[in-house]
């Protein structure tokens, strides 16, 4: 599958750890699985549902897949479709883009509009 813009979801104080470390090796799912969760602009909705209901205080991460070469594989996960995993610690000169991600009236997180 041809790389893109990927997304990550990740509580801001993590990232913001990265920052400060000059690299994002994951969250404790990521570090567990062996690699970093990613999810594509048609999935970072329902990732957000299922994996991060009602929590404050996240981020949505774009990251340039082409940046990230071989290591960012898609694989079958959820329902079969393909999600792109890192087999990489992600560094922050791959990321193209950082957004709040904030939870709205109904619950849910609110997505940016400009989101590729």
């Amino acid at each position: 599958m041809a790389a893109e813009t990927v997304y990550k979801i990740v509580p801001e104080t993590l990232w913001q750890k990265a920052r400060a470390e000059g690299v994002f090796t994951g969250a404790a799912i990521d570090l567990s699985d062996g690699f970093i969760h990613f999810s594509t602009a048609a999935q970072a909705r329902e990732t957000a549902r299922l994996h991060f209901a009602g929590q404050e205080g996240l981020l949505l991460i774009a990251v340039d897949g082409a940046a990230l070469g071989a290591k960012l594989v898609f694989e079958a996960s959820r329902g079969g479709a393909l999600f792109p995993h890192l087999y990489a610690a992600l560094p922050l000169s791959a990321v193209v883009a950082e957004w709040a991600l904030p939870l709205g009236e109904d619950g849910l997180h609110q997505f940016p509009e400009d989101m590729a």
